[in-house]
């Protein structure tokens, strides 16, 4: 029944408006139109040839028809109205609240199809066909239908926006350009879509050539995490294996000595058992012997006495049985104090070792290689919290501050022995051993070195061994009365740059870049050392004359 309601609506709609006919008239080929909507046509033919044709069928007439009311196809048309019924083609469908409505249905809203930025209306396929069938609506310019029709409309003079002011970067209508706009360079807004489109092709090129460069490091680092496990899995199974052999022979050589000491038990405690059988015979020989000594002691017959006391008087069989000496019992304390020192040694080579081992681990970067970072933002995402070794500092240094701050003091302070301790220069290093990216700035007044240095750097001897720049395992900045000098291996390098109070630091141990840099409101780069750094690097001061240098570590946030 809807299809069928549909077909007669079909045939009493106007093809030129394509809504129900509003008076409608039938012209001599038998071609029903609305009055106006046939008007308004052959009006613009006549301006053009001076003929008269049906919009459908083409027919020509001459002269000009008398256009009069259809009184049937209007009662019809009314009678249709009044059913209210409204059915769509089934390549239709309606519009729901997202989509663009047919401006020109009537009743219920059809899913627009077009938008025409010429007309400033949007049209189902319906309402569209006289877009495709009439000579001057054929040029209006159709897109995809939207609902933002109305941005094109000038809001101060409801007129369409087709100029571009280059002067102000937005569209503008005719009337804009006689008034807000007058003197400004102005374009077509088509000339200008032209030129941004040549520039569109450009920057799509661009971020194409990106996107390639970017799956191409997709590729490389899904490789690289692919080689990574793969080496992970590997260095676990091999580490496993060795440490498993290490146990192993541990375990071998402790059940070595727990065989010897047993057997030495064995041995020495036999040896004991026997010495002590002889011990006891000896014991029961020398009884026996004085009960008969003292029997004879007791005889009153002088003859007997003299005839039997040499024989009973002589000893016999000690020298067979071994004396026991007065010095102190040997026993197994020295093994254990033996298996007590190979410990130690081994857990000194161990944590010596471990050190290398855990850089090891952590030089292992799947990551694909970062230029240095050029924004004081950007070095803040590698900023460390530092704090300073109270065990390493001299004793004419005095720390503060929860251990972030060092001044050189004109007395000694008070300060335990240890062997970390700087005994021979004004120094004192970090406790934490930096690896990876690591970013720290320094507060400085007076005399002070800014450095980095291994830990195994000297605590005492020549300048050469022990002083800040002055060995290989350690690299220094300072300031010099109207410039920088920079020291490593006792190398001097002179640097020129602006003076400041806050040095930057920044490390990357895996690249082997150490830079320092001028800080105030901008960075500046005062000195950059490429090298490859074997241990963790650790943060230190060095402080001289005068008394009261300071230097302070910074805390970012």
């Amino acid at each position: 029944m809807a299809q069928q309601v549909f077909l007669d609506r079909e045939k009493l709609s106007c093809s030129i408006c394509l809504d129900l006919l509003k008076d409608p008239v039938t012209i001599p080929c038998g071609h029903s139109y609305c009055m106006s909507c046939i008007d308004d046509c052959w009006d613009e033919e006549n301006e053009k040839k001076k003929a008269h044709s049906c919009p459908q069928c083409r027919q020509s007439f001459t002269p000009r028809p008398v256009l009069v009311k259809n009184t049937m196809l209007a009662e019809l048309v009314e009678e249709l109205k009044k059913v209210g019924l409204h059915a769509v083609s089934p390549d239709q469908s309606f519009a729901g609240p997202e989509d663009v409505a047919c401006d020109f249905c009537s009743e219920i809203k059809v899913k627009a199809f077009k938008s025409c930025l010429v007309c400033m209306t949007s049209y189902c396929e319906q309402h569209l066909q006289p877009h495709y069938n009439v000579a001057l609506l054929k040029k209006h310019k159709l897109v995809e239908a939207t609902s933002k029709l109305e941005k094109n409309i000038c809001s101060r003079h409801d007129e369409v926006m087709k100029i571009f002011c280059r002067t102000d970067q937005q569209c503008i209508c005719y009337l804009c350009l006689m008034d807000d706009h007058k003197g400004h360079d102005t374009v077509s807004a088509a000339a200008e879509r032209a030129e941004r489109q040549t520039e569109l092709g450009v920057s799509r090129q661009r971020i194409q050539q990106r996107v390639q460069d970017r799956e191409k490091d997709v590729k490389v680092l899904q490789q690289r995490v692919e080689t990574i496990n793969l080496s992970a899995d590997e260095a676990v199974r091999d580490s496993e294996k060795i440490f498993t052999d290490l146990i192993c022979l541990i375990e071998k050589r402790s059940s070595e000595v727990k065989q010897q000491i047993r057997s030495q038990q064995k041995t020495q405690v036999s040896r004991a058992k026997e010495l002590e059988e002889k011990l006891q015979q000896e014991i029961t020989e020398l009884q026996r012997k004085d009960t008969e000594l003292e029997k004879l002691s007791r005889t009153e017959d002088h003859l007997h006495f003299l005839n039997n006391y040499p024989s009973l008087s002589r000893l016999s069989g000690s020298e067979d049985v071994p004396s026991m000496d007065i010095s102190p019992l040997c026993s197994f304390k020295d093994v254990t104090a033996a298996v007590s020192k190979a410990r130690d040694k081994l857990q000194a080579v161990l944590s010596e070792e471990w050190t290398k081992i855990s850089l090891a681990v952590t030089e292992v970067d799947v990551l694909l290689p970062q230029a240095e970072p050029r924004t004081k933002a950007e070095f803040m995402r590698y900023s460390h919290q530092i704090t300073l070794d109270p065990n390493t500092a001299h004793r004419r240094l005095s720390l503060s501050d929860r251990n972030r701050k060092v001044k050189s003091m004109a007395v000694e302070q008070f300060f335990l022995d240890h062997p970390d301790r700087f005994d021979e220069r004004w120094q004192v290093l970090s406790g934490e051993g930096l690896t990876g990216r690591c970013y720290w700035e320094v507060k400085w007044s007076g005399n002070v070195s800014i450095a980095v240095a291994y830990k195994d750097i000297s605590r005492t001897g020549t300048l050469y061994e022990c002083r800040f720049g002055c060995n290989k395992k350690s690299w220094s900045l300072k300031y010099n009365s109207d410039s920088y000098t920079f020291r490593h291996n006792n190398i001097v390098t002179s640097i020129s740059g602006p003076q400041s109070s806050t040095i930057g630091v920044y490390l990357d141990h895996r690249a082997g870049t150490l830079s320092y840099y001028s800080v105030s409101e901008t960075m500046t780069l005062l000195h950059r050392v490429q090298t490859t750094f074997t241990q963790p690097l650790y943060a230190g001061f060095w402080l001289s004359y005068p008394v009261g240098s300071t230097a302070e570590l910074c805390e970012l946030k």
